[in-house]
Order: C-alpha cells, then structure tokens, then sequence
C-alpha cells in the first residue's frame, strides 16, 4: 500500500467524523498557535530593544556612580571636575553629562505634566541621537549664561500646549514655578521597545538645572555619556577611563570601584540574552499544548482501533500485512497533526498581530517578528507528536489477530 492510498485512507476517515476529528487536531491547533504567536512577540520585542540600543551608537561609554555588584564605603559622586577630567582624554570624542529629577510643568492656559527634566550640555544631541522638528538645541550660550531655555518632546508639547504639531518654540512652560522659553521640539520618535513613550523628554542646560532646580547636585552629575573617537576600541577607552577614575577617587589596586563603566556591546549581550532565554520560555510554555493535544490524538486514535477491529481483521484476513496496518494508522494519525498544525500557522500569525494591535490601540508599540524557522519547527513538531502519540494505538491495531477481530461487534 502506497502513501498516496494510506493518505486518501485517512483523510476519508478523519472527514467521515468531522465534529470528533476537529476536537482532536483542537490541542495542535492551540499549541502551534501559541508557539507561533509567542516566540514571534518575543523575538520581535528582543530585535525591537537591540534596535534601539543600536541606535544609541557602537562607540558609547555610560559612566554612573555607585558599584552594581559589589558593596562599596564611603562612595564618591561624579563631579563637574570628573566630567572635565574625562571630556580632556585623547580618546573621549564626546563627554556629556546629565542630572535629572521629575518636575511638575505648567502652562499660562492651566495645563500641566508631570516629567523628567534633564539637565544637559549641547554635546547630548550627538551622543542620545536626537534630531529636532523645531527650533534649536541647547547651545553653549545658553550653557554658558544658564539661560532658562527648554527642549521639548512632542507629547510634552501636547499635554501642554493642545497639540503635537503646535509650534511653541518662543512660548513659556514653568517649572517648578520658573519660566523657561521652548526654544526647540524634538522629533517624534513613539513608544521604546520597552513601553516607555520617548517623547516626553525636557531637556535644560545642565548649569541651569544645576543652579537653578537641583541645587542639592550643584557639584555632581547622575551620569556621564562618553562617545569614543573611532580610533579607539570600547574596550581600549573602557580600561583608560576606568584608569582615570581610580586615581581621582583615590580607589587602589584590588579595591572595588566607587563608579561603573558600561558600554553599548554590553547592554546588547545582556539583553539578548535575557530576552533569548525569555523567549524560549514563553515556547516552551505554549509547546506543552502541543503534548496535551498529542495526548488527545492518542486516546481518539485508540477508541478509532476498537471501533474499527472488524474492519482490521478482515484487511489481515485479506492478505494485509502487520506493517500496512502500522502505516495506516500512523499516516491517520500523522495527517491529524499536520493539518491541526497547518491550521495552528494561520491561527498564531492572527493572534500575533492582533495582540501588536491590541498593544499599539493602548498605547504600546510591539513589534511583531516571524521567523520561518520557527514555523516550519512548530509544524514538523506537531508531525512528530501525532508520529509519537500514534505508536501505541497503531501497534496495538496491527497486532490484533484476524480471527479475534472479526469475531467482534
């Protein structure tokens, strides 16, 4: 018996029980389903965040105070005279420091928005990736005066001023009371991949923010961003640094640092790994789907061999042999699988994309990412559990004497 007629056998079988044969290929069709549409939402949220870490440069440096892993006495602040001392390194291209602090802003028509101000040099347009749709960025007159000058995000510029578009650059907000002329609007750039909106950025000059709002930071900054000249490697700029701010804060050899260099690379290996790792957890969640509907395909395929015993002895009685009826059954059970799977591909590219789109409706951008990889894996899987599942009842019908099966009701 050819696969052609094995194929046409089963199919005739599994449509001659429509109702019994969908309820079978239900737990294939949610399994791969849910793989598909898991594994697709997870990869496009790892590509998402390694986009935007991307984007952000090759050749970074986050200089922070504080040691993340290990304990630390009598830690130092990053001081303006660090900042300076860094910025005079061959290698630093770039060396931008930031202080921030969340602040109630208001406008003269009685809106107001809570947000993060920051506190920055002109510098920081080249090393955050920022572009303006309007007006300009913080100059190093405004720096130098500690002029009380502000960038905006688009949704700052909604929620104070009606409208995304509306151009407020000359217009007034205050902050903690304080007026501050927009004198330029960022680009919209929507949603991080994280879910946080990237358009509610204020930035101010940092000697304003210094003098002016957080005077507690008078001397100290939150963090430096160093942009590395090209002719250095992360890692050559990293230990020259890191050599710099030893001696300053007095740190000696075997000592732990007061202050943490991390760079770009490092972040992306941290991240792709942890969200690879989460990723394949949310797989391996929805593939056990796959097994309760393999489960099912078993025990329908054993209650079909007792409904179908008179019918086994008398192919056996007709000259079949113990491997055509193994076949049979199997290749029965194996086309359950594919076609559950088949409809599974269907059903998990829907619920993908319609979760992105529940998603983007609430306000969160997710990426949705299909790798034919993972679909072509989940189908020849689901093969394979109908395959696996399929033993048991197959076996059992090919053994079953001829003489015994025809003796039954």
């Amino acid at each position: 018996m050819n696969i052609t007629t094995l194929i046409k056998e089963a199919m005739n079988s599994i449509t001659s029980n429509k109702v019994r044969s969908f309820l079978t290929m239900l737990g294939i069709f949610i399994g791969v389903g849910a793989v598909i549409a898991m594994m697709s939402i997870g990869q496009g949220a790892q590509n998402s965040i390694t986009n935007s870490l991307s984007s952000l440069g090759t050749q970074t440096l986050y200089l922070s105070p504080g040691n993340f892993t290990e304990n630390v006495r009598n830690a130092k602040d990053l001081t303006n005279d660090d900042v300076t001392a860094v910025s005079r390194l061959d290698c630093v291209d770039i060396a931008a420091p930031t202080v921030s602090q969340t602040y109630t802003l208001s406008q003269s028509n009685g809106n107001t928005v809570s947000a993060t101000v920051t506190g920055v040099i002109p510098g920081y347009q080249t090393v955050g990736n920022y572009s303006l749709s309007q007006g300009t960025f913080i100059s190093q007159e405004n720096l130098d005066n500690k002029e009380m000058v502000a960038v905006i995000g688009t949704e700052i510029n909604k929620s104070l001023f009606g409208s995304t578009n509306y151009s407020s650059v000359g217009e007034t907000i205050r902050i903690m009371g304080q007026p501050y002329r927009v004198i330029g609007i960022l680009e919209e750039k929507g949603s991080s991949s994280m879910g946080t909106s990237q358009d509610r950025n204020v930035f101010i000059p940092i000697t304003t923010a210094q003098s002016r709002l957080m005077t507690r930071q008078k001397n100290s900054v939150n963090q430096i961003t160093i942009l590395v000249k090209s002719t250095y490697s992360l890692e050559e700029a990293q230990e020259i640094i890191e050599s710099l701010m030893q001696d300053r804060h007095d740190i000696f050899e075997g000592n732990p640092n007061d202050f943490t260099i991390m760079n770009v690379q490092e972040i992306l290996d941290a991240v792709s790994s942890i969200m690879g790792t989460f990723t394949l957890f949310l797989g391996g969640i929805a593939a056990i789907s796959l097994l309760v509907g393999g489960i099912g395909i078993m025990n329908i395929m054993l209650v079909t061999v007792s409904e179908r015993t008179r019918e086994i002895g008398l192919r056996k009685a007709l000259g079949a042999k113990k491997g055509d009826i193994l076949a049979q059954f199997l290749v029965e059970s194996s086309v359950l699988s594919l076609v559950g799977g088949l409809l599974g591909i269907v059903f998990g590219l829907l619920l993908a994309f319609g979760i992105a789109r529940i998603a983007k409706m609430t306000g969160t951008e997710l990426s949705i990412t299909i790798n034919p990889a993972i679909v072509l894996g989940a189908t020849l899987f689901s093969v394979a559990v109908g395959l696996f599942f399929g033993v048991y009842p197959a076996n059992k019908a090919s053994n079953l004497e001829p003489v015994i099966a025809l003796r039954s009701e």
